[in-house]
């Protein structure tokens, strides 16, 4: 059995995509096609069931996708235990803060494992670096870029303040409200902007840098914050999001580069990948 193959299997089962998965493996996707289909003919059964938005594993799909992965892998420690240890090319990846933990390390996870040979080192986004992942407010004009994650800012409140029964908030309801403010923030320059032309101020309590602070605060009962909403934090129960009515802001977050190397394409495929599976 082809192990590029099942590689391809595993790309699309991941990605619900026969497009997709050709775009992050850098084929064409009738050799994708071939492969699954030889791989269906081989094993005498059906993969994937074919539809207008993609494709879903049948049973038999389910059965093979972790016993793929653990072949691959098999093969992958195989091959490493008789390769010489290369040596650790360094990559400076800049990172703009608050781009949340969990989804940054499932990114660079996967990177340093497709990757063993690189030194993975992150630093603040305006140092020299090969990439970068930033708000796209940041690109400079010699960057390229790949879109990866958007999100609204909402008012995050303490799930037991008063304002939270409400399914959104107006710009008045924001007078006098204790606030805390994250800055450098672009929104929170702008939220500034329509308060001012609204005869609104808020009454701020702290200024701090980080969101995780910031939320922390909120839970505190400290006052309210204008932040990202983020699935990592948008889940939590014990503070809550609303929007603001005639304020919509967003974010995009992006991968920037200005070259293309092997550790930048490949850091290229797994962003559209974890961008993907975020959207789903």
């Amino acid at each position: 059995m082809d192990l590029k193959s099942l590689n391809y299997f595993i790309s699309v089962y991941e990605l619900k995509s026969f497009s997709a998965a050709a775009k992050a493996c850098f084929i064409a996707q009738p050799s994708v096609s071939a492969a699954i289909a030889q791989l269906e003919q081989q094993l005498k059964v059906t993969l994937f069931i074919r539809h207008a938005r993609g494709v879903t594993p049948t049973e038999q799909g389910e059965k093979l996708f972790p016993l793929a992965k653990q072949l691959l892998g098999q093969a992958g420690a195989i091959k490493n235990v008789f390769s010489e240890k290369p040596l650790k090319k360094p990559f400076n990846l800049g990172v703009t803060r608050g781009l949340g933990v969990a989804r940054m390390s499932l990114l660079l996870k996967d990177f340093t494992s497709a990757k063993p040979n690189v030194e993975l080192t992150l630093v603040p986004h305006n140092e020299n670096v090969d990439a970068r992942i930033i708000l796209k407010d940041e690109l400079q004009e010699n960057e390229q870029y790949i879109a990866m994650w958007q999100e609204d800012y909402l008012l995050a409140l303490p799930y037991d303040h008063i304002l939270a029964l409400q399914d959104s908030i107006n710009i008045a309801q924001l007078d006098g409200l204790p606030f805390i403010q994250r800055t450098p923030c672009n929104a929170w320059n702008h939220l500034q902007d329509t308060l001012a032309v609204a005869g609104v101020s808020l009454d701020v309590r702290a200024k701090i840098t980080t969101i995780d602070y910031a939320v922390g605060l909120v839970h505190a009962g400290l006052g309210c914050a204008f932040l990202p909403a983020y699935s990592e934090i948008i889940q939590r129960s014990d503070v809550v999001f609303r929007p603001i009515t005639g304020l919509q802001l967003t974010r995009e977050i992006v991968l920037a580069y200005t070259t293309s190397t092997k550790a930048i394409n490949n850091l290229k495929r797994l962003a559209r990948k974890h961008a993907q599976q975020l959207s789903e």
